[in-house]
């Protein structure tokens, strides 16, 4: 212990930059670039949200009929497969790679409308697929 310890050594991150004229730049009129990134800013919401509601809608409709569907049909919670009965088979079991296939549909759709909303931004439109396949020339 007699040794002595290094000095403590302070570790912090790279400087931020302060913007200065915020208040500045809220009180201009916005030029018609930035209604315009506005407007595609908000129609990325809108299409965002919608498409959460969908995969919400198909969730609730799939997985809240169930229980619905062996409370009318109660001869089918009485089944079973290897012993194991119907209702927990595919509430318990099957449910779960439905969710993940549903999370894997959403995430797709949602990348597809973020790149989508990327090129609208950029100013260049969306590659539309060639009548003639991908190679072009049919020949």
């Amino acid at each position: 212990m007699s040794e002595a310890r290094p000095p403590r050594v302070r570790v912090t991150g790279p400087p931020r930059r302060r913007t200065t004229g915020g208040a500045e730049r809220a009180r201009r009129d916005p030029g018609p670039d930035e209604r315009l990134a506005g407007l595609y800013l908000r129609s990325l919401l809108r299409e965002q949200l919608w498409l959460a509601a969908r995969t919400l809608l198909v969730l609730v409709g799939v997985l809240g009929s169930l229980p619905l569907l062996f409370h009318l049909a109660p001869s089918l919670g009485h089944r079973s497969w290897l012993g194991v009965p119907l209702p927990w088979l595919l509430l318990g079991v099957a449910a779960y790679p439905f969710l993940v296939g549903l999370a894997w549909l959403y995430v797709r759709r949602a990348e597809r409308n973020e790149v989508a909303y990327g090129d609208l931004v950029r100013g260049t439109a969306p590659a539309a697929p060639s009548p003639d396949g991908p190679e072009g020339d049919p020949r």
